[in-house]
């Protein structure tokens, strides 16, 4: 099946096709950088980072694009509260999104334009949206005719007459519609701005994003990314602007991932209620917040809580300690001695599971290729782990098959590059005589699945079973860690 992409103004999927034969086109909204990135923000560029390796895994050549809106009236506001130049919190800012996305195993994006430096190309494309009578100049600043583009409204599902009726009608000279909306601000004598043929002002915030998304992807392209919260009113500002703008269809795709919440509120740097990514990451394992963010798929809303995160580690570590047993066992199988199975044939359960990594393979795609969803994607990868678990039981982690274990490693690997769950590397250390069992290993995860289903009593039974082998296991923010029970005298 090819790729199925949500069209989100039918509110349909289709198959998609590029814009240019070959070439994938994506536009991410980036940063206004007025404060540290936080958990929610990073979301959008984890879901964006995966659809990029995805789509390069499909063959195509991706260009991705993510701005950094560096001046604002926020950022204007927060350098003056800490006695500071703009540029320099605008740049600290910048900086604590790569170290954060550069943990979390992001890879750079191929053009990061900020706003200051790409005033000339919005005010060309404001003399454009004048010139062709979607825009007007009114003391000083520009706005945009809301009116004059039929199909306002049509991205985020919004009756024009319906957003007239809601909108409190306050004294405003300047605009000739309330619905109107700023294209370039007059800016104060003590703030910042450049000249313009209005006066010397700054762009407002919705123009930039077209202005730069065109400047580098073109008129048309593929896939704009944000949140869900960008939807109305910048995405719906923004496409109009663009295609009142350039005469094309701007993007076809809008790739709108959901909104992190905590407690019961939206993650948000203006209402205080977020988690910064340098206090998270001093707490928590890179990979784990990765695998948080895509368990699900993109355009779910997720749900943040620390017993939510400890849960999602735990799992993560089993899939992670399956992904190691099976390599191991893989290098195991490709290794010339009399206890494998002979080239070319198959045990019954090296059958068994060449049929299973199959299955798995084609289920690993459909998601993928269903809009990009990496929940169910890493859902496959966790029935793989059954089956591998399946496997090496019935035989005993002898007689192994090389051909189903390197095809299952391998399936691993090609999700890995996908999904970049394991960007630390996967610990092939072989095993030393203190190492702890799989079988111990089983029981613990066993454990820890009682406790999320809050079975305290088979958790507690678990507990002394683990123990009577020798082990001991320790609750912690990250899940459960087993070790071999130091001997007493």
């Amino acid at each position: 099946m090819p790729l199925q992409v949500l069209d989100h103004t039918t509110r349909t999927k289709h198959p998609f096709q590029p814009v240019r034969e070959g070439h994938a086109g994506l536009y991410t909204c980036g940063l206004t950088v007025q404060d540290d990135p936080h958990l929610g923000h990073m979301f959008a560029f984890v879901a964006c980072d995966m659809i990029r390796r995805y789509l390069g895994h499909l063959g195509y050549e991706v260009t991705h694009v993510q701005n950094f809106t560096d001046i604002d009236d926020k950022i204007i506001q927060r350098a003056r509260r800490e006695g500071r130049d703009w540029r320099q919190v605008a740049q600290r800012n910048i900086d604590r999104y790569h170290e954060a996305a550069a943990a979390l195993a992001i890879q750079p994006a191929h053009h990061y334009p900020r706003v200051t430096d790409h005033v000339d190309d919005i005010i060309a494309m404001v003399e454009r949206l004048i010139a062709r009578g979607h825009a007007y100049a009114s003391g000083g600043d520009v706005y945009f005719r809301v009116r004059s583009y039929d199909d306002y409204g049509r991205l985020s599902g919004r009756d024009l007459d319906q957003m007239r009726a809601g909108v409190r009608v306050e004294v405003d000279d300047r605009k000739q519609d309330p619905l109107d909306f700023t294209l370039w601000k007059r800016s104060a004598d003590d703030e910042p701005g450049w000249d313009s043929p209005w006066g010397r002002g700054r762009p407002g915030w919705h123009i930039e994003c077209s202005a730069m998304a065109t400047r580098y992807l073109g008129p048309h392209f593929d896939f704009h990314g944000g949140g869900r919260d960008l939807l109305f009113p910048h995405h719906e500002n923004e496409l109009a602007q663009g295609c009142c703008a350039t005469g094309e269809p701007y993007a076809n795709h809008w790739l709108h991932n959901g909104l992190l919440y905590l407690g019961n509120t939206k993650m948000s740097k203006s209402d205080g209620n977020f988690l910064a990514m340098d206090v998270l990451l001093d707490k928590h394992p890179a990979a784990e917040l990765r695998f948080f963010l895509l368990n699900a798929h993109f355009r779910s809303q997720l749900d943040f809580s620390p017993q939510r995160l400890a849960e999602s580690a735990a799992a993560y570590q089993r899939l992670r300690r399956g992904a190691e047993r099976l390599h191991r066992a893989a290098a195991d199988a490709g290794q010339d001695t009399g206890d494998r199975v002979p080239e070319g044939l198959l045990s019954a359960p090296g059958g068994r599971l060449a049929q299973a990594v199959d299955a798995r393979r084609r289920g690993f795609f459909a998601c993928m290729d269903d809009d990009f969803n990496s929940g169910g994607a890493i859902g496959e990868l966790f029935g793989l782990v059954r089956d591998l678990n399946q496997y090496l039981t019935a035989t005993g982690d002898r007689g192994l098959d090389p051909a189903p274990l390197t095809a299952a490693r391998d399936l691993i690997d090609e999700a890995d590059a996908i999904l970049g769950l394991f960007p630390g590397g996967l610990d092939l250390v072989a095993a030393d005589p203190d190492a702890v069992p799989e079988a111990i290993r089983s029981l613990v995860d066993e454990r820890d699945h009682a406790r999320q289903a809050r079975d305290f009593a088979r958790a507690d039974a678990l507990r002394d079973r683990i123990e009577a082998e020798g082990y001991s296991v320790e609750d912690g923010p990250h899940g459960s860690t087993v070790r071999r029970a130091e001997r007493t005298a």
